[in-house]
């Protein structure tokens, strides 16, 4: 793979076509078609809409997404989007209006070329941002939220418990995920203040989970995100390994009995647990007893105490067991994750959003996007160096200018989010770029082009970042956190 010359400058330079400075839509060609979707299970149209105008490169399944999910305005009425144009429009327009407004351009020149490379990035497929951007981005009437993972926070209260019932519900309408450590929930074997014993975290789950499976992530035929953390030192941790592997010997047995127990199968919903993935939280401490042979302790959330000790190998071969029946749960290794924690001044990590790439502080969130490497691949075989890192700094740029302006489920997840500012930036294709260089996917080659384009982004994205600071200055919670970075 060659390739080709590099390009530094932070908005400044492009390679538009040159009638789509002022227009990029220009610079593509347009075709109306039909959007449909057919129904599975019998065959039946279950989504249509007519005179889709979108890019002749775009694929028709790229179609039907844009037009079932990403479109906004009732089906069949004049506010209803029909157009690519429009979407783009709509986010690139807010996010360049937002920026400006908060000084990120140094002109209108510099905002106008900003939002020409942003909506030429979109048309041609090469980025994109997370779902939550193009659902509620521009559109009148409803939160902005832009950030697709969530990471809360519960506290041993049933104020608390309930509110993190609510706060999902908010995220999970806004087309996102949330993920949550349940740890300082007491134990089903601990007293309660007022006599009895708690329900303990894993009941809770079933609310939860039951409550994320009537709502359908923002409004839209996609599924709610959920994760659950319990640390491996909670006394309900057997409990908390086996709730779905047990739920889903259940749903073998139903399906076998003739229940329709698909995806989408009327019977379904009796199955629990079914909305979240669930991870274990280990610390280095914990697999050293595996190693060692010895005996775990499960302590009390309330005053620290040993309720029980459980050989740490049983444990983890009830985690694997556990998994090997249903893939859950996972495993999140909390030593090592807090080693590499940027901002460890500010609080711990305890836990993930549902796809585990975002792990931060508590009550935070991240908005994605991802660019796709393909697009920069030309028919010699050069991958484009310069189109690349210009890509980086324009949808970096954007993220950063959403964190500002969108709106949070809560004042304390609005407060730790604009003090610490997370983006996730990451690309897509990375087996069609090698497949297209006739690399092998797992091979020397192919991990040093994984690794030097993966490096490229995290540089030009720190570059980004800098020269966004010495513009806007640095987030707020730098300052206590610099010896960590």
């Amino acid at each position: 793979m060659t390739l080709a010359s590099e390009q530094n400058s932070l908005l400044a330079g492009t390679d538009l076509q040159p009638d789509a400075a002022d227009d990029p839509a220009n610079s593509v060609a347009w075709e109306l078609r039909d959007a449909r979707l057919l129904d599975h299970s019998d065959g039946s149209v279950a989504f249509e809409q007519r005179g889709v105008e979108v890019p002749v490169t775009w694929s028709q399944n790229a179609t039907n997404i844009l037009a079932q999910k990403y479109f906004r305005g009732a089906l069949g009425t004049p506010s209803r989007e029909w157009s690519l144009r429009q979407v783009v429009d709509r986010i690139v327009g807010t996010i360049t209006r937002w920026g400006d407004g908060d000084g990120y351009f140094v002109n209108e020149s510099e905002a106008s070329l900003f939002r020409a490379e942003l909506s030429h990035l979109l048309y041609t497929q090469r980025a994109a941002f997370n779902s939550p951007v193009w659902f509620n981005i521009g559109v009148a009437g409803v939160p902005q939220q832009a950030s697709a993972c969530f990471i809360l926070s519960v506290d041993d209260t049933m104020e608390s418990i309930l509110e993190w019932y609510a706060e999902e519900g908010r995220i999970f309408k806004g087309g996102s995920g949330a993920g949550v450590n349940l740890s300082h929930i007491r134990a089903s074997s601990e007293a309660l203040s007022g006599g009895g014993t708690a329900s303990g975290p894993v009941s809770f789950m079933r609310g939860a989970a039951a409550s994320a499976g009537t709502i359908k992530s923002g409004g839209k035929t996609r599924r709610a995100a959920k994760m659950v953390v319990l640390d491996a030192d909670h006394p309900d941790i057997e409990d908390f390994i086996w709730c779905k592997a047990r739920e889903e010997r259940k749903s073998r047995a139903l399906a076998a009995a003739g229940f329709d127990m698909s995806v989408d199968g009327t019977d379904s919903d009796s199955v629990q647990y079914q909305n979240a993935n669930n991870s274990v939280r280990v610390t280095d401490e914990f697999m050293q007893t595996v190693l060692e042979g010895g005996d775990w302790d499960l302590t009390a959330r309330t005053d620290g105490s040993v309720l029980k000790r459980v050989p740490a190998r049983s444990i983890l071969s009830q985690m694997a067991e556990a998994a090997w029946q249903c893939a859950d749960p996972g495993v999140q290794f909390a030593t090592t994750i807090n080693r590499w924690h940027t901002a460890a001044s500010t609080g711990p990590i305890t836990a993930s959003n549902p796809c585990s790439e975002y792990v931060h502080l508590d009550n935070s969130a991240c908005n994605l996007a991802s660019i796709n490497l393909l697009s920069f691949l030309d028919d010699e075989g050069v991958f484009d160096v310069t189109g690349f890192r210009r890509a980086v700094q324009v949808v970096f740029a954007a993220q950063e200018i959403l964190v500002g302006h969108a709106d949070y489920p809560t004042p304390a997840i609005a407060d730790t989010t604009r003090a610490f500012r997370q983006i996730g930036l990451g690309y897509a294709n990375l087996g069609a770029l090698l497949m297209a260089l006739g690399l092998p996917y797992d091979s020397d080659e192919g991990r040093a082009v994984a690794a030097a384009i993966t490096a490229l982004m995290t540089g030009e994205a720190y570059l980004t970042s800098t020269r966004l600071a010495e513009r806007m200055g640095p987030f707020a919670g730098f300052h206590d956190n610099r010896e960590h970075m």
